[in-house]
């Protein structure tokens, strides 16, 4: 396996709270953190002038008994997670959310947020359910009020301009992330996909000027190692909201390794940089953001789904796929019986793991793991 990386320590710091020392570095310099939730917000848009993207999550769940009282034990536990947060004031430092109707879940949690805590700047995002020149228009109008709102609410500059200058900040970020994604297509990968998931997941969670030198100083370490000889499987993990890295190393401990992702917060597709033309900015950024998130919530877009899966196994070399579901999950439930046997007509052998949000029964899953890879002849 690879040599443990002398900066992997910075991006587990990073990930041990949803308010970490880069975003209070940027809070304290007058920068403004807003929240959100689903990848169908383009981290562009909320990264122009002083503003900052947040991807919302719960590191270190130990339970949701604030949460329960508000929101259904058949609602899913990040969901919950995140209010249970909300509620202890681990979230004090966002200035707004922005939210997504993915499903009834999170709109569940959008009500409880406006009842309960008020934020001075909570927003859904009309994200529209099929992708046609209609819809393309309606997500056009939506992001241009959604920057409209933060224009007037926190006086940020969502000129053309500033949001140009966003949209080419975000690709030279997407763009070093990319490069060490696209390491993983070796023979002998130089980094493991529990390292890969830390640094996304902290580049999510944190300001990405503040975090960008720390990635390029894991980018000149790696590009020394030997990299990964003798694993047993190389796998593709797909599915909803996974920000836990420790779920993949608990696979990776039974000999294989996740080359790897598409799920809500992976870099496939979700760091595809941005088609920068002469379009206005917001009708860019939708179309970008249609093109990239590949969700179960879209109508008619099951094939692009299946078709970006199998062209990624085939990309990445991949022996097989684990699709993970986070427990009471509406939209990947029902999606992942028709893609676990179009996958396997494929012929891609399809573990599919039911889990909840933070990381339990790690005996059971390195048992269901080994087997699977047993069953592949590995």
């Amino acid at each position: 396996m690879a040599i443990p990386s002398k900066t992997i320590k910075v991006f587990e710091e990073l990930l041990e709270s949803p308010q970490n020392r880069l975003v209070e570095q940027a809070v304290e310099s007058g920068r403004i953190p807003i929240g959100y939730s689903c990848s169908f917000v383009p981290e562009a848009l909320l990264m122009a002038d002083k503003l900052f993207p947040l991807r919302l999550h719960a590191p270190g769940l130990a339970g949701t008994e604030l949460a329960d009282n508000y929101l259904s034990c058949f609602v899913c536990s990040y969901t919950r997670g995140l209010l249970e947060f909300a509620m202890d004031g681990r979230y004090d430092l966002l200035k707004g959310w922005v939210f997504v109707p993915s499903c009834a879940h999170m709109q569940r949690l959008y009500d409880n947020l406006e009842y309960l805590q008020k934020p001075d700047f909570n927003h859904i995002l009309d994200v529209p359910r099929k992708v046609n020149n209609d819809t393309l228009l309606w997500m056009t109008e939506e992001l241009q009020m959604l920057a409209d709102k933060l224009a007037h609410h926190f006086g940020a500059d969502m000129s053309d301009v500033s949001l140009r200058k966003a949209m080419e900040q975000w690709n030279d970020f997407a763009s070093v992330v990319q490069s060490i994604g696209d390491l993983r297509k070796k023979p002998n990968p130089p980094i493991n996909g529990a390292e890969f998931h830390q640094i996304v997941m902290a580049s999510l969670a944190s300001p990405k000027d503040l975090i960008l030198p720390y990635i390029l100083d894991f980018k000149k370490e790696i590009e020394q190692r030997e990299g990964i000889k003798n694993s047993r499987a190389r796998l593709m993990l797909v599915g909803g909201h996974l920000h836990d890295p420790e779920f993949i190393r608990v696979i990776e401990s039974q000999g294989c390794v996740v080359v790897a992702d598409r799920f809500c917060t992976g870099t496939i597709p979700g760091f595809k940089t941005i088609d920068i033309n002469n379009d206005s900015p917001y009708k860019i950024l939708a179309e970008y953001t249609f093109a990239k998130t590949l969700c179960p919530r879209m109508m008619e877009d099951f094939d692009r789904r299946l078709n970006t899966i199998i062209d990624t196994v085939k990309e990445y070399n991949a022996d097989g796929v684990v699709l993970e579901i986070i427990k009471f999950c509406d939209l990947w439930g029902v999606d992942a019986m028709p893609l676990v046997s179009a996958l396997r007509d494929n012929g891609i052998p399809v573990l599919r793991l039911e889990r909840e949000y933070c990381l339990g029964g790690e005996g059971q899953l390195r048992t269901r793991v080994q087997a699977f890879i047993e069953s592949m002849g590995k």
